[in-house]
C-alpha cells in the first residue's frame, strides 16, 4: 500500500516538472523595440521616444515581430539599457517564451 503511494506521488512529481518546464521555451526572435502600452502603434510619430516615454512611466519593453505579434519583454537592467539604444530599431532578442511574454537573456541590434 504504501509502496503504491509513492509511486503516485513520484509520478505526479514528475508530471508538475514536465508541465512547468513545457510552460517556457528558450528562442531568438526578431522585431522592432517597443513598449508594451503601446505595441505596434504609437500616438506619435516618433516611436523611439515614445518608447523610452511610456517605459519611464512603468511600461515594459516589447517586441514586435514581422506578423505583429507582440511579445512583453521582462528584461534585467543590462538588458533594458540595449533594448533603450535599439527603441524604435530591429532587435534580435533571445530568452524564455512564455506565451506572449519573453524573460531576456540577451539583445544584439536586428538586421
Amino acid at each position: 500500500m504504501k509502496r503504491a503511494q509513492l509511486g503516485v506521488l513520484t509520478l505526479a512529481t514528475a508530471l508538475l516538472g514536465i508541465s512547468t518546464s513545457v510552460g517556457a521555451a528558450t528562442m531568438t526572435l526578431k522585431g522592432t523595440v517597443s513598449d508594451a502600452m503601446c505595441g505596434a502603434k504609437h500616438p506619435v510619430a516618433d516611436a523611439a521616444a515614445c518608447t523610452r516615454d511610456c517605459v519611464k512611466k512603468g511600461s515594459d519593453y516589447a517586441l514586435i515581430t514581422s506578423d505583429g505579434k507582440v511579445y512583453t519583454l521582462k528584461a534585467e537592467a543590462s538588458s533594458k539599457s540595449e533594448l533603450d539604444t535599439l527603441a524604435g530599431k530591429m532587435a534580435q532578442v533571445s530568452g524564455d517564451v512564455n506565451g506572449t511574454t519573453l524573460t531576456v537573456k540577451s539583445v544584439k541590434a536586428g538586421k
